[in-house]
């Protein structure tokens, strides 16, 4: 199988590749393998989109369970038993261009010593007519579990969620139902939108209307279960409550 290897500490993990018959190569690969951790399964859906990942976690930084040493998910992978997850993304559309992420979108302040100041609309009913805080962001199932979580102190399974970082109004976060449409107007910025871990955030200076929607694309990723095992993420953190997504 023709693999694109991509994240750190490469070396440690290509002659076992090379050993389950995963043959490295620049073009007309069809699987993408990353090494690492979140960040890395992250940039390579948002460099490859559209093709399979297979995370593995480097065991230099984070060490697995027994039952999701690298060796025994090659072997699940090569033998056709590693399972295939369709997760589906989120996406924000501003200045004729749609930014797609796995865990979620964000419009943050632009300047650190002024808040951002922004509209909310859903599905064309004004929810809040000025906002004032430090962002404001819509997360997809998957990524509920990360930045989501970190701001709301909560979950959830379905739906998409839209969380408000940092507010000075008591504002309700929402689980909004995955075909509603998000719209945020910037009414003192600039803004910055950024998609997942995005190397190049988007400017959004005032006036500007962002929207928020859930996209109908969806990453593939084979094996995602041993990649998120509770049991490997509490060796690497045994004083935090267990979670599944990416953080």
């Amino acid at each position: 199988m023709k693999i694109k290897l991509l994240g750190k500490n490469l070396n440690d993990i290509r002659p076992m590749l090379r050993s389950f018959g995963l043959e490295e190569c620049e073009k007309d690969f069809e699987l993408v393998v990353t090494h690492g951790g979140d960040g890395a399964l992250l940039g390579a859906e948002r460099d490859y989109p559209g093709i399979p990942k297979f995370p593995l976690r480097d065991a230099a930084t984070a060490s697995p369970c027994p039952r999701h040493d690298a060796r025994t998910r090659l072997e699940e992978l090569v033998s056709g038993k590693a399972s295939r997850s369709y997760l589906p993304k989120v996406a924000a559309r501003a200045h004729g261009r749609e930014f797609l992420a796995l865990n979620d979108v964000f419009i943050h302040n632009f300047d650190r010593g002024s808040a951002l100041r922004y509209r909310v609309k859903i599905d064309g009913e004004l929810y809040a007519n000025e906002i004032v805080g430090d962002g404001v962001g819509l997360s997809s199932v998957h990524g509920s579990s990360a930045y989501y979580r970190s701001i709301t102190h909560s979950l959830f399974r379905v739906g998409i969620g839209l969380a408000f970082s940092n507010s000075t109004e008591e504002v309700n976060h929402l689980v909004l139902a995955p075909e509603s449409r998000v719209e945020i107007e910037i009414v003192r910025g600039p803004g910055l939108l950024i998609s997942d871990n995005s190397l190049i955030p988007e400017t959004t200076p005032v006036g500007d209307t962002v929207e928020l929607y859930q996209s109908e694309q969806k990453a593939v990723i084979l094996g995602l279960e041993g990649f998120m095992c509770r049991d490997c993420r509490l060796l690497r953190h045994p004083h935090k409550q267990p979670f599944s997504g990416m953080a």
